[in-house]
């Protein structure tokens, strides 16, 4: 019913002289940019509060392909957290890869087994041209991954009806950008799930509103900012509420010259008299490798002598503060620890580089992410003593996108 009164609405709303936009997405081949969202969330079980989080999405998309006005997206998800109001830097929880296709209205062709993008076809535009004041309705879908929280391996779906409202037009930093309101409400009783021993969703509700900043010219989103409140109700008889707000900006990314990037630091580096530092260019950026950093035995705290080295560093990387940084530590395998004791470590050590670089003012809080990788990745025989010391390093990467 509603798709059927849609054209007679938009044409009484044009005859009024209200300018009408018609919303399509353009894709070009081998652009690359960034999509950038900061998500403050409450979280409460059984009506009582448990604890708040603040998470940092970093998406990186590149269009591989074009195809009939559609777009083939190739997509490196980052998923990080930290303690709510903390000054530290994100620590990296989740990395997601997904591949799909999305055609000039916003509509999704992608595998359902991915567990990125978590909201799929919204914004779907209509076909027709769009006057200020228009409304219109369209499915949309979300994708949760509940493997930790819930034990839920599989990528976990649910359906939207979206509600759109074309609000008009206004000016941010230069660009004449449509402002569009969208808001959903959930109500998704979940097919039985497989007997499992932790207590799964039977049921969601929620609401979702946001405004979405759309940029006319380039056919592509320029931000959102988004209050939602979901329910998952458990097998249980428990239930989980999220609560809270989110906002996002799309980021070009300039080209990185990574030989050249990786010549100038290398230089950099000599010139500056740093030790045990070697740089490579790779696929996804440019890597500054800090072999053998001195800790304590068994400790986060950086000795002197690598804060001495980090500041130094730091000054290199002032030079890049439109990149993302990733900040990876590696521990050598050594008898005597456990797995959970290497990654542990590994995650705080990466953290505590962060955190310094952050404390001098070389990185932003949002432009780097740490992570621990234990001794999962070695670059050289654990069974001697040069091989640990080449194992036990720190990775900075300055991200391509």
């Amino acid at each position: 019913m509603m798709k059927r009164c849609l054209p007679l609405l938009l044409l009484v709303l044009a005859a009024r002289g209200l300018p009408a936009e018609q919303f399509r997405f353009k894709y070009t081949p081998d652009q690359k940019y960034r999509i950038l969202s900061e998500v403050f969330e409450s979280v409460s079980i059984n009506g009582v509060f448990s604890h708040q989080a603040n998470i940092l999405n970093k998406i990186a998309v590149e269009t591989l392909a074009v195809k009939e006005a559609s777009g083939l997206l190739s997509c490196t998800f980052q998923t990080s957290e930290r303690a709510f109001g903390a000054r530290s830097s994100f620590e990296l929880s989740e990395d997601y890869p997904s591949v799909f296709w999305r055609d000039e209205l916003g509509r999704y062709a992608i595998d359902p087994a991915y567990f990125m993008p978590v909201v799929r076809n919204v914004p779907t535009f209509p076909r027709e041209d769009v006057p200020q004041g228009g409304t219109w309705s369209a499915a949309g879908e979300e994708v949760h991954d509940l493997r930790r929280s819930f034990g839920v391996e599989k990528a976990f779906h649910f359906p939207v009806k979206v509600s759109y409202r074309y609000a008009g037009r206004e000016v941010r930093e230069g660009r004449e950008l449509a402002v569009i309101e969208i808001s959903y409400t959930i109500f998704h009783r979940v097919e039985p799930l497989p007997r499992s021993a932790r207590p799964a969703p039977v049921r969601i509700t929620g609401t979702s509103e946001q405004t979405y900043t759309w940029d006319l010219e380039k056919g592509q989103p320029h931000s959102y900012e988004e209050s939602f409140d979901f329910i998952f109700h458990l097998s249980d008889g428990n239930f989980v509420e999220y609560e809270g707000t989110a906002r996002g900006t799309l980021i070009e990314s300039p080209k990185l010259d990574k030989e050249k990037a990786a010549a100038e630091i290398r230089r950099q580096l000599e010139e500056s008299g740093v030790e045990d530092a070697t740089v490579k260019a790779e696929d996804r950026g440019v890597t500054i490798t800090l072999q053998n950093i001195q800790f304590p035995p068994n400790s986060v705290l950086l000795v002197e002598a690598e804060k001495v080295k980090l500041r130094k560093i730091g000054e290199i990387l002032k030079g890049y503060s439109e990149r993302d940084i990733l900040i990876a530590g590696h521990t050598a395998l050594a008898g005597g620890y456990s797995e959970e004791d290497h990654q542990s470590l590994s995650e705080g050590r990466a953290r505590a580089v962060a955190d310094y670089l952050l404390a001098i003012g070389a990185l932003r809080d949002k432009q780097v992410t740490s992570r621990g990788l234990g001794h999962s990745q070695p670059v050289a025989d654990n069974g001697s003593e040069e091989g640990r010391r080449l194992n036990r390093r720190v990775e900075i990467t300055i991200l391509e996108n």
